[in-house]
């Protein structure tokens, strides 16, 4: 705020209005700068691509379906085993695992009756075997 004003007496009062004249510069200036610069940035070149026809390369990791009932009975992808044959099984899907990009992916069905101890022990067995990918699958509601 300025003080002071253009009289020579010496009871000067303080200005009551703001100078708007530097401000309306400013903006003129940003004005002319946001012209000059906007079709410099829409500018593209037109290129024609040519049409090719082909399909994505994904690869799918293998996925494991582990079910397990309310008696905690475990079934890897539709057949029934124990808790050592779990561990084996596990075992050799962690194998060949060298990054975990390529993991097998695990998907868990437990009935909602199952104890989550036999829960626990198939996340267990999976930690062991190096195997981190694990669905829990579900139905919606």
């Amino acid at each position: 705020m300025a003080f002071g004003g253009f009289n020579k007496e010496g009871n000067s009062a303080p200005m009551a209005e703001i100078n708007m004249v530097p401000l309306i510069d400013v903006m003129l200036v940003l004005l002319v700068i946001f012209i000059l610069t906007a079709p410099l940035l829409t500018h593209a070149v037109k290129v024609e691509l040519p049409r090719t026809s082909s399909s994505e390369n994904r690869v799918q990791a293998e996925r494991i379906e582990i079910a397990l009932t309310p008696e905690s009975d475990i079934f890897w992808n539709g057949e029934k085993l124990d808790a050592a044959g779990l561990d084996v099984r596990m075992a050799s899907a962690g194998a060949g695992v060298t990054d975990a990009a390529s993991a097998p992916e695990i998907h868990l069905r437990a009935d909602k009756a199952t104890p989550y101890d036999a829960v626990a022990k198939v996340m267990a067995a999976a930690a062991r075997a190096k195997l981190s990918k694990i669905a829990f699958v579900s139905q919606p509601e």
